[in-house]
Formats: C-alpha cells, sequence, structure tokens
C-alpha cells in the first residue's frame, strides 16, 4: 500500500526537485512544493500532483534566509496538516577555482547549500517532534561533498558541510525516531548547469569519469529519495547513498 504522508520539496519546481517531488506523489505522498522565483514552475508540478490524486500547495522560501525556512516549514503544515518528510534540495552553483573564488560566491554558496539546509532541517525537525510519530529527512548533497571538482571550488566546501549537517542531525534526531539521511547526485543536468554542459569538450570531460558513460538526469536521482523517504528504509540514518554513473570510482 502507499503512504499517506506529507513531504516538503525545497527547490521543487525544477531540475531534481521536481522529479523529486512527483515521485514521491506517486508513492502516496501529499507534496508541499518549495519554490524561490518561478512561480510559474512550481505550479505547474503542483498541476501534476494533484493530477497523480495527491494534494499539494507552494511554498515560497529563499534558502539563504532562516525566516524562510522556518516559514516554508510552516506554510507546509498550515496547509496540508503536518510535515512527515523533508527533502532538503534547494541549493546553488557558482563556477569559480579556489584562487578565483570571491568571498562573495563563497558565501553565497554556504549560506544556500548549508546554511539554508542546516536551518530548513532544524525547523521540519522540530515540527515532527511536535507531532509525534518520528520522520524522515533527506539532504539532496552531491558526488562533491567527497571529491574534488573544478571549477567549483566554493560548492564543493559547501555540499561537504552540508553532508556535515546530515550526519549531526541523524546523530541528535535519532532519538525521536527521525532518520536523517542523504543522496548526493553525480553530475546531473538541470537548469542550473546546463549552460556549462553546452560546451561539448566540458561536456565530454564531465562525462569521462562516469562508468556508465553518460551525466545523469533528475529521474536517475528520484528512486533514492523516495525509498529513503520510504518504510523500507526505516532503519537507514545517517548514510548517504551515491547515485552517480560510477564516477567516485575513478
Amino acid at each position: 500500500m502507499p503512504t499517506q504522508k506529507v513531504a516538503l520539496v525545497t527547490g521543487g519546481g525544477r531540475g531534481i526537485g521536481r522529479a523529486v517531488a512527483l515521485e514521491l506523489a506517486r508513492t502516496g505522498h501529499d507534496v508541499a512544493v518549495g519554490w524561490v522565483r518561478d512561480e510559474a514552475a512550481a505550479q505547474a508540478v503542483a498541476t501534476e500532483i494533484r493530477g497523480l490524486g495527491r494534494r499539494t500547495a507552494l511554498v515560497q522560501g529563499d534558502a539563504t534566509d532562516v525566516a524562510d525556512c522556518e516559514r516554508a516549514v510552516a506554510g507546509t503544515v498550515a496547509a496540508l496538516g503536518r510535515i512527515d518528510v523533508l527533502v532538503a534540495n534547494a541549493g546553488i552553483v557558482t563556477r569559480g577555482s579556489f584562487l578565483e573564488t570571491t568571498p562573495e560566491e563563497f558565501d553565497g554558496q554556504m549560506a544556500a547549500n548549508a546554511r539554508g539546509s542546516y536551518f530548513t532541517v532544524q525547523a521540519a525537525a522540530r515540527r515532527m517532534i511536535e507531532q509525534g510519530g518520528g520522520g524522515r529527512i533527506i539532504l539532496i548533497t552531491s558526488q562533491a561533498a567527497e571529491k574534488v571538482l573544478q571549477p567549483v571550488a566554493a560548492y564543493s566546501v559547501s555540499k561537504a558541510a552540508q553532508r556535515m549537517v546530515m550526519m549531526v542531525a541523524a546523530t541528535e534526531l535519532a532519538q525521536h525516531g527521525i532518520t536523517v539521511n542523504a543522496v548526493a547526485p553525480g553530475t546531473t543536468e538541470t537548469d542550473i548547469n546546463r549552460a556549462m554542459l553546452t560546451d561539448p569538450e566540458r561536456r565530454k570531460a564531465m562525462s569521462a569519469p562516469i562508468l556508465l558513460g553518460r551525466l545523469g538526469v533528475p529521474d536517475d536521482i528520484r528512486g533514492a529519495v523516495a525509498f529513503l523517504a520510504s518504510d523500507a528504509a526505516a532503519w537507514i540514518t545517517g548514510t548517504t547513498i551515491q547515485v552517480n554513473g560510477g564516477s567516485l570510482i575513478r
């Protein structure tokens, strides 16, 4: 039987977030779609979710603003009654080597990817504890948390910090029956990097380390997230599932 739970997917209007939001709806979740700027894209996802027979809501929030992180969670509860699953997917990437990165670029990526995840997870965990019954928290990190990627030095640092958010949250929240895990995509073609990938030489270079011979697409990521949100993953916490076509081996 499918689950009957409520999920919030931050950055749910496009890319990996969209694929995850729709997969959670297919597996029986009502889904709040988090968005920042592109309301039309979020509305389109919400329409698809309703077409799958699930309830949905749009919650606007900027991951770099702690008050917005809290409002996204509160908005989910207000619209859908509770929160059982959080997928902390919102994030940004800015190209730049270690020597070229500016303080503003560094701070921006840390704010969105690490700090934003920290306080979104915190807000969701507090609600889950209040309502009882445990919960599932899943952070979308990156292979960049484990492997130096160029030319995205500050992004790699921010994703490593985000992975630690997962680990400390898993440690503290286990006593409340809340599991906290991460899914770490390899290079996945989305709106965030599509312009970079139009360069054939760069695309070839980024595909070269992948054993399965191609870049990922958002639908490659959705299954791992849905699994971690399911009852089948009840005894998994503090773990990262790598979804990267084998690129960490090389």
